[in-house]
């Protein structure tokens, strides 16, 4: 029996407790979506080393951002799940120990390979899977796309490796800057402003910057499910015919519920702490609650607008790009009523937020599929 490091046992073990926890909290999801996509899952698993494969067929510009693309969505889990695999107590706790550098990047090395190792192997299957289909695109650029595909998982492994050495690194210490005001103590002040712009600004201290301060990920979690939601709308009605209009807007509605359920929990979850402490300021916290539950629909409205400039707002095109404008409509009500629904019904169980969530992005998902029959 090989006898591994301590360090590295440790290591191993701590990401282990962690993925399993992980799987654990979205098991009541998992469910749902087992339910729900399993046919389009199986499908999504034959596409996951498609980019790798097709890259093989394009111009240097065109293969290098598939390939680039392919490597960094492979190392995502890594950094999306860097905290959990490498908490900040942790880091705290093992700093002052007598850790050698090669042990902590071996531990970080086998922590990736952790996640990355599944990873081949759906690779495996999906590459498997075109082998068999042998399309002709693929014939002459066998050899070179089986490389590129190799190159983007060890790429992936190498990044996820960087991502973590990089979470445990020791913070530099910075003098402060000559432009740092000098500390004095603190005077409240008279704000002179509408009842408006002051909800405003306590709306922007108490929900907007704590979601962006230290290592709350919130606001850039919802950056990004904002910008992918625009993007699956934009390329859905441009529908290229390298991939089915009907996965781009599987992936539009996916997106659009997940941005609103994430930010309406985010709120939800910041109520809880400000509510012990709200009740002796001189506001009204309770209708400040509330704004901010609104504030929450704001993103989805904005992707909804998108929607319905790219649709409704260029009705002359209609005919020209062969989509129905009734079931824009329809898709763009229904999909305004589930974002409603998300924030307003929130005495549901877990189960029952998951089946609405889910329950709306499969009926989105049917609504368009018909946007071009």
């Amino acid at each position: 029996m090989i006898a591994f490091p301590p360090y590295l046992r440790f290591r191993t073990r701590m990401a282990h407790h962690a993925l399993v926890r992980f799987a654990a909290s979205l098991q009541s999801s998992l469910e749902y979506i087992l339910l729900g996509f399993a046919p389009v899952m199986i499908g999504l698993i034959a596409c996951v080393a498609l980019p790798g494969l097709f890259a093989a067929t394009q111009p240097w510009p065109q293969a290098l951002g598939l390939f680039a693309g392919q490597t960094l969505l492979a190392s995502a889990p890594v950094w999306l799940l860097r905290k959990r695999l490498l908490p900040a107590d942790v880091l705290l706790w093992s700093r002052p120990l007598p850790i050698p550098p090669r042990a902590q990047w071996g531990a970080n090395a086998a922590v990736a390979g952790m996640l990355v190792g599944p990873l081949s192997l759906a690779y495996a299957v999906s590459t498997a899977i075109w082998l068999y289909q042998w399309p002709d695109w693929l014939r002459p650029v066998a050899p070179r796309a089986l490389l590129l595909t190799i190159a983007s998982l060890l790429l992936a492994w190498i990044i996820s490796t960087l991502t973590l050495a990089w979470r445990a690194r020791l913070p530099a210490a910075r003098k402060p800057g000559p432009a740092r005001p000098v500390p004095t103590a603190y005077l409240p002040r008279r704000r002179g402003a509408t009842a408006a712009s002051a909800a405003l600004y306590h709306w922007r201290q108490l929900f907007w910057l704590p979601f962006w301060r230290a290592e709350n990920v919130i606001g850039m979690q919802q950056t990004v499910l904002l910008l992918t939601s625009l993007l699956s709308i934009g390329v859905w009605l441009w529908h290229p015919p390298v991939v089915p209009p009907a996965l781009w807007g599987l992936c539009a509605a996916l997106t659009l519920m997940l941005l609103t359920d994430r930010g309406d929990k985010a709120v939800a979850e910041q109520i809880l702490l400000l509510r012990p402490v709200a009740g002796a300021w001189p506001i009204n916290a309770e209708r400040l609650f509330r704004r901010a539950m609104l504030f929450a629909l704001l993103p989805g409205l904005c992707v909804l607008a998108w929607f319905a400039l790219l649709t409704l707002g260029h009705a002359g095109r209609a005919t020209s790009a062969g989509y129905s404008t009734t079931v824009a409509t329809v898709w763009l009500c229904f999909a305004a009523s589930a974002q409603i629904a998300v924030v307003s019904l929130r005495r549901l169980s877990v189960r029952g937020r998951v089946g609405l969530v889910i329950g709306a992005i499969v009926i989105l998902t049917a609504i368009g599929s018909e946007l071009w029959n």
